[in-house]
């Protein structure tokens, strides 16, 4: 049984960076694509970013040159840095995976994966 569990939402200036961990728990060898999701109330939850078991890394347009997903080499936690924040990219973000690769045309289709996290709020102050 997969679990996925984010740290390290916080409230900053916009400008500031944080870093998003996602530690994945349970039997990881299958989990093929871990991907980034960000939502707002009253808005369907976006995906951000993923990294596939071959380190193949997505973006979403939004979020390109600023945001940076990494995995360590046992991967078993995945990492969201995400740099000279704003606004809008506050939301509660969920980590999510899948035991099949990422794609390019639905990394960011949260329909597509089959396990979640519990979320971790970001906050970001004009």
């Amino acid at each position: 049984c997969q679990r996925l569990m984010e740290s390290g939402g916080a409230s900053v200036q916009s400008g500031e960076s944080l870093r998003l961990s996602c530690a994945v728990i349970g039997a990881n060898k299958d989990l093929d694509c871990v991907a980034w999701f960000r939502q707002v109330p009253d808005k369907a939850r976006e995906g951000v970013a993923a990294i596939d078991s071959y380190r193949d890394k997505y973006y979403t347009d939004a979020v390109k040159g600023r945001f940076t997903i990494s995995q360590d080499n046992d991967k078993t936690t995945v990492y969201l840095q995400m740099d000279n924040l704003r606004s809008d990219d506050g939301a509660i973000y969920y980590c999510a995976a899948r035991d099949r690769p990422c794609f390019k045309d639905n990394f960011y289709r949260s329909d597509v994966f089959t396990y979640w996290g519990q979320g971790t709020q970001v906050t970001v102050a004009p």
